[in-house]
């Protein structure tokens, strides 16, 4: 099993910064896959950003270049800087896992993401 932590969420004006944090713990194995997805009012949940173990990144089209997924394997934590935020970013923000060789998700309780002015 895995166990996730997260933080960093809130209220912020468009064009503004935040960093959510997450840290993971595991007697389990190695985490392969370390990702953020949203998921806004009506919505379904959607990947933000998802980074494996050996560096592979990827991202949702509509947050490129504004949103920075971070790794740390030898703390098993995983951070994502968002900049340049928008009214249509506001969601719930969910830390997401996966074991190496497992395709069970585990994740976090979620962190709220508020874009307003």
């Amino acid at each position: 099993q895995v166990q996730l932590v997260e933080s960093g969420g809130g209220l912020v004006q468009p064009g503004g910064s935040l960093r959510l944090s997450c840290a993971a713990s595991t007697t389990s194995g190695t985490i392969n896959l370390m990702a953020w997805y949203r998921q806004a009012p009506g919505k379904q949940r959607e990947l933000v950003a998802r980074v494996r173990y050996g560096g592979t990144l990827d991202y949702a089209d509509s947050v490129k270049g504004r949103f920075t997924i971070s790794r740390n394997n030898g703390k098993n934590t995983v951070d994502l800087q968002m900049d340049s935020l928008k009214p249509e970013d506001t969601a719930v923000y969910y830390c997401n896992s996966r074991l190496m060789w497992s395709t069970l998700d585990y994740w976090g309780q979620g962190t709220q993401v508020t874009v307003a002015s």
